[in-house]
């Protein structure tokens, strides 16, 4: 019986274990298969396999028994996940259910989630931009959460690294606080979005528009020919898996890549319990893991942990994983682990209409959208609020049909739309402040069917976001008029937090081991063999989307890992 418990044992240690198969877990588990390291990838929900598991991926309008709609009865069901505006007919699979995996909202917080090998990494919008200086360095410039451990310089070569293998469609437009990277060919702006942008560059010359840059594949490269993938068809019917592997995602790239080395393994149906800490080696050895069909807990072994559940889920299992060192959550000798968690907000929309161009419209789907880099306090603070927004910013020809006929000139009009104007809009993604009273924590009594604690969730908008907000309305107003548009229309969605999609933090980065938790490299301060690189590691948010820094971070830190393991220091 010692020898089966002494095999059994063998066959669930690994080098390293990687909790989370989506953005950032697929990166470090292509990071350390590659270069030999036996990894284990936990995955608390199912197997989703590349162009196998897409079951709406091809099929036409009509064939939705709900035409696209989910039911009244769904949406009441689930009011956290129905707000969310990819929660359709055609995704409804791809997304966690309110009732099945419950929380508590201590304040409004919609926490969008998607349990499946992948993650989120099939539901992204896949706008990529990269942080500047401006970003790394505004802690210590303006005065709030702690100074960022790393720069610019730091991550610039893994944003590259990265950038190459994921494909990342866009221009070189030289924007100081937006840096230039690895591109392939851009999408095209639409003749109102390239007019906007001639308008803005004489009357507003440090407010660029551009073309956003996005993770679509314009003209495949050869790696990525080699992962399989191919051009992006303008289908832009990405939420539902992308048959041809033309956006990036886990699941066309970087986990068919780990598992193409022979030194990956993945276990879907996984929900982590904790990480094991060894009291007299002073490292962790491993994680539990509770099956989530079974309901059975069972143990792995490794060397390395890195951690990539989420930013929220992330925090809670650090949370979950007590011992007499560490009594509070590992590595949480500071008591901060939960805490200083921030999001980005998205509240504030406006819209208008402009009657030229008369004579064009727009041609087919494009899978993106224009975008305007921050530009308020970023050389200097000329606001009463901290840090900035960007937007995004589209334009589109409208279709008029009159339906006030009936019989055959109903259905003439019908199938002969008119030109209507045309209609532009933007939406805001403002940078917000990480504090203390924005946290999450473990609820004493309520659990989950794991037994897992379920996660309490205190985080609230401030007066900086509020006026932030304000300034948004202002400043687009202004840029609209000058631009000749009418029919300007602002509007606070008064969303939750969370429905951004965007929460950051919770096991932050910096310098001191006395105000953070982890450390340049990702590794926390009191427990070095265990890396977070996911949401939860970001010291502030900037106003960018975030999944392209999370993978660079991850890379960085995966080849860091790999070159520690190798000098016995892990």
């Amino acid at each position: 019986m010692a020898n089966i418990n002494i095999d059994s044992k063998q066959q669930r240690t690994y080098d390293a274990i990687v909790i989370g198969s989506g953005m950032s877990g697929g990166w470090a588990a292509k990071e350390l298969a590659e270069q030999g390291v036996k990894t284990l990838v936990l995955e608390r929900g199912r197997a989703v396999e590349h162009g196998e598991d897409y079951p709406t991926t091809n099929m036409m309008p009509w064939e939705f028994e709900h035409r696209g709609e989910v039911p009244l009865e769904i949406r009441e069901e689930n009011p956290v996940v129905s707000r969310c505006y990819a929660f359709r007919e055609d995704t409804e699979h791809f997304f966690v259910r309110d009732t099945e995996h419950p929380y508590v909202q201590e304040k409004p917080f919609d926490w969008i989630r998607g349990y499946q090998v992948g993650g989120k990494s099939l539901l992204w919008a896949r706008h990529t931009q990269r942080w500047s200086d401006y970003d790394f360095e505004g802690p210590a410039r303006d005065g709030f959460a702690v100074d960022w451990p790393i720069r610019y310089e730091d991550i610039a070569p893994w944003y590259s690294h990265v950038e190459k293998f994921v494909g990342i469609s866009g221009n070189e437009d030289g924007i100081p606080q937006l840096p230039d990277g690895e591109f392939l060919p851009p999408m095209e702006l639409t003749c109102v979005e390239k007019y906007f942008k001639e308008q803005m560059s004489e009357q507003y010359p440090d407010r660029p528009v551009i073309i956003a840059r996005c993770a679509h594949l314009t003209e495949p490269q050869p790696i990525h020919l080699e992962q399989g993938r191919g051009k992006c068809l303008h289908r832009n019917l990405c939420q539902r898996g992308c048959p041809f592997g033309a956006y990036f995602s886990s699941n066309s790239s970087t986990l068919p890549w780990a598992r193409d080395t022979g030194n990956m393994t993945m276990r879907p149906h996984s929900v982590v319990h904790s990480i094991i800490y060894d009291e007299q080696k002073g490292r962790a050895t491993g994680v539990r893991v509770v099956d989530a069909n079974s309901k059975e807990m069972i143990e792995y072994y490794s060397r390395l942990v890195f951690v990539n559940a989420s930013a929220l889920n992330s925090t809670m299992i650090l949370l979950n994983s007590t011992s007499n060192r560490f009594p509070n959550g590992l590595g949480n000798d500071n008591g901060l682990l939960g805490k200083y968690v921030a999001f980005h907000n998205y509240r504030g929309k406006i819209s208008a209409e402009y009657e030229g161009f008369p004579d064009r419209t727009t041609s087919g789907r494009r899978p993106t959208s224009g975008y305007l880099p921050r530009f308020r306090n970023v050389f200097r603070q000329e606001t009463d609020f901290l840090r900035g927004y960007a937007a995004g910013f589209s334009a589109s020809r409208t279709s008029r049909r009159d339906t006030d006929q009936v019989g055959e000139s109903l259905k003439k009009s019908l199938l002969n739309p008119q030109p209507g104007p045309w209609r532009v809009g933007s939406h805001m993604m403002g940078e917000t402040i990480p504090k203390v009273s924005n946290e999450v924590s473990l609820h004493p009594d309520k659990k989950d069917e794991w037994g897992m604690p379920q996660l309490a969730v205190s985080v609230d908008y401030d007066e900086n976001d509020e006026k932030m907000l304000e300034d948004f309305f202002e400043q687009l107003t202004g840029m609209y008029e000058a631009a000749g548009f009418s029919n300007i229309r602002t509007s606070d969605t008064r969303q939750a937090p969370g429905l951004d999609i965007h929460e950051m933090g919770g096991v932050r980065m910096g310098r001191d081991p006395k105000t953070s938790l982890l450390n340049k490299w990702n590794q926390l301060h009191s427990c070095r063999n265990v890396f977070v690189t996911d949401g939860a590691c970001m010291t502030s948010t900037g106003t960018q989307n975030p999944s392209l820094t999370y993978m660079a971070l991850t890379a960085r830190a995966a080849n860091y890992a790999v070159g520690e393991m190798k000098k016995g220091n892990i």
